[in-house]
């Protein structure tokens, strides 16, 4: 009996593990582990061994005597019965032992399987205690957070060596790239970094000029280079809103990360979702539709932000939608400001993400995991765990991402030329579904939803396409979690913002957090502009197989009106037809891949047919695609820029004498 049991522990142990490093970081799974691996010690421990075991023989044996008499032979039978305990001899196939952990009488195949279980283990706590085991604190790194068209944020950690010190000093370098021969560097402003603050700082690069490429690196105090970035570190500043030229462009949206996972042996710092993402962007073998705004600063035009023959433009940013790091998956370390400093050091070390942020602007907002699992902040920021993990999500991200209409806020908007974008943060603010009636639940907050809504009207008429951002679902349409988690106990805070935007034309919705991806249709009543959102994750976590956690479309119907052109006594006349189509329903829905993303292709040169295009990457490979054709926007008047007065031969003349676009106001 205890060779089933062994067999039957260490199989349950076998599969647990596969689950727990391949399919699902769960934390059952993390708890059940070191249970199933102690039983089946124990187990194996009394389990006897096959050569140990023995049967009982029974062996008849029958004498027969012949005795002579009287010249006749007559036989005497003698029956005698021998019991002796001899060894059981068992043949096992050594596929079948080791396969099925069953105990066999070779002691190198009982062998093999403690070790197999025991690698198992050590796999499993090596994926749970990695950030504990390398804390990344030396790590060194600089990117690119929000870029304006005339200046641009900085991020920069650079630690010392030396034993107790508190204080660096490092200063920007930055020049206009050029293919002349290379100019000087221009000193930029000095950042201040401390123990105190993770050696973390920001700094803003003013005076530059827009729709420009630039370079920068790091150097001491007294403007001496220092050895990191061995390259100086690219980028390119976004166009004047106020030019009417329309934007052609392309960025990049996911959400959910965290290091090795799947996992692999011996990868503790390979994010695999990003090394996609890096070739995707930039193959070994470059071509035109995988140009990024990196890739044209060799091009000294100032039209290179579209690549020529027809190909694809720039990617220009990044948006990370939530999620950056999972702060208790697979285990929760407390609530203190070192563990999730630790978890956002341990992504900037990683070669694979060091490849996309060291090329491309990343802009961020956070979720739950970035706190801990379904957080609700009720506005209230002593609620644990928000104070130790605020802390480290603003040196590392917020304070990097563009400036919010109130001091403190994590919620903020900018522009890309005529295409607006508001980032929500879906946290802190957020109602307790708990506690309180339904009618006052507020997922924004009133200040956030009073900027949201000011925002909606303020780009109503000065951008062709309003992308909104919402860390989790606005959809009512996925179940499990989602149910509490999303939008969807929110319903009459989501019916209002539903209600404004069906009245501005081209707004898509951007989220993520479900680990699936999802196109959803909000259908809007009578002539009501209709709107889409696109949910895409994770960027390199779990994806769960056989299970899907999405409905197909909403219960709840309105009455949509349509447009239909009809012949009438020789002419086309066009007639409003009334249907009933469901409120909210799925065009798209791809739950399979571990690595997925979506790159949006704006396309706004044409005001009368605007168009977005989606191309969502799953696993590196392309998995959908869709257009989105906007509507004409009534853009009002903008306010030319001096740029649009100045001539670009003059331009290229004045650059040449020394006098750098920064210096013409």
């Amino acid at each position: 009996m205890l060779v089933f049991i062994t067999a039957g522990l260490s199989t349950l142990f076998r599969i647990g593990t596969y689950l727990f490093l391949r399919v699902l970081p769960s934390t059952i799974l993390r708890r059940a582990l070191p249970v199933l691996y102690v039983l089946y010690l124990s187990s194996l421990y009394l389990t006897p061994t096959i050569s140990a075991v023995s049967t009982t023989a029974v062996a008849h044996i029958e004498k027969i005597r012949l005795r002579v008499e009287n010249g006749d032979v007559e036989e005497e039978k003698e029956e005698d019965t021998i019991v002796q305990k001899v060894p059981l001899r068992v043949r096992s196939d050594p596929l079948t032992t080791v396969l099925l952990s069953i105990p066999g009488p070779a002691r190198l195949l009982n062998l093999v399987n403690l070790m197999i279980n025991t690698l198992l283990f050590l796999f499993a706590l090596d994926f749970v205690l990695y950030p504990v085991i390398d804390d990344a604190k030396d790590t060194v790194f600089t990117r690119v957070g929000a870029v304006y068209p005339d200046s641009a944020k900085l991020v920069v950690r650079y630690p010392l060596d030396a034993p107790n010190a508190t204080e660096n000093q490092v200063r920007i370098l930055w020049r206009q790239a050029s293919t002349a021969e290379e100019s000087t560097w221009n000193a930029g402003p000095v950042l201040n970094l401390t123990a105190q603050d993770d050696w973390v700082d920001i700094a803003r690069l003013d005076g530059l000029w827009p729709s420009t490429n630039y370079q920068y690196i790091l150097a001491d105090a007294e403007a001496t280079p220092l050895p990191y970035p061995a390259e100086p570190i690219a980028f390119h500043t976004f166009p004047d809103p106020r030019i009417p030229t329309g934007s052609y462009f392309r960025f990049v949206a996911s959400s959910c990360a965290t290091p090795n996972f799947p996992y692999v042996p011996f990868h503790g710092r390979q994010i695999r979702g990003y090394d996609l993402l890096a070739d995707y962007l930039w193959p070994r073998t470059p071509t035109p539709e995988n140009a990024t705004a990196v890739d044209a600063m060799n091009n000294a035009s100032d039209n290179a932000v579209a690549t020529k023959n027809g190909g694809k433009p720039p990617v220009e940013f990044m948006l990370f939608l939530g999620d950056f790091i999972y702060a208790d998956v697979p285990m929760y370390f407390g609530d203190n400001v070192e563990s999730y400093r630790r978890l956002y050091r341990r992504n900037y070390q990683s070669p694979s993400m060091r490849k996309v942020y060291e090329k491309l602007p990343m802009f961020h907002t956070y979720d739950d995991h970035e706190i801990i699992n379904n957080y609700v902040g009720q506005g209230n920021d002593s609620t644990v765990p928000f104070k130790s993990a605020d802390n480290a999500f603003r040196l590392y991200n917020a304070n990097a991402n563009f400036d919010p209409p109130e001091p403190d806020a994590h919620y903020y908007d900018f522009r890309y030329g005529d295409v607006a974008f508001f980032v929500m943060d879906t946290r802190r603010y957020r109602s307790d579904i708990h506690q309180g009636d339904e009618v006052s639940r507020t997922m924004l907050g009133e200040r956030q939803l009073t900027a949201l809504h000011d925002w909606l009207d303020r780009v109503n008429h000065t951008a062709t396409f309003k992308f909104i951002v919402t860390s989790v679902p606005f959809t009512a349409l996925w179940t499990y979690e989602a149910e509490v988690d999303s939008w969807n106990p929110y319903q009459y805070e989501k019916d209002a913002l539903l209600t404004t935007m069906h009245s501005v034309k081209n707004v898509v919705l951007l989220s993520g957090d479900r680990h699936e991806f999802a196109v959803i249709k909000f259908n809007a009543e009578g002539h009501g502009h209709s709107l889409v959102e696109i949910s895409t994750s994770p960027m390199s976590m779990f994806w769960v197989p056989l299970v899907r956690t999405l409905r197909q479309r909403s219960e709840k119907m309105v009455r949509r009106l349509v447009d239909v052109e009809k012949e009438v006594e020789g002419s086309i006349v066009t007639e409003a037809v009334e249907e009933e189509v469901p409120q909210e329903e799925v065009m798209k829905y791809v739950p399979e891949g571990n690595y997925k993303w979506s790159t949006f292709e704006v396309d706004t040169r044409d005001p009368q047919h605007p168009v977005a295009r989606l191309e969502l990457m799953a696993d590196g490979r392309p998995a959908y695609e869709l257009e989105i054709v906007g509507k004409s926007v009534d853009i009002r008047p903008p306010t030319k820029g001096v740029e649009a007065f100045v001539p670009k031969g003059l331009k290229g003349v004045l650059d040449k004498l020394g006098l750098r676009r920064g210096r013409w106001f």
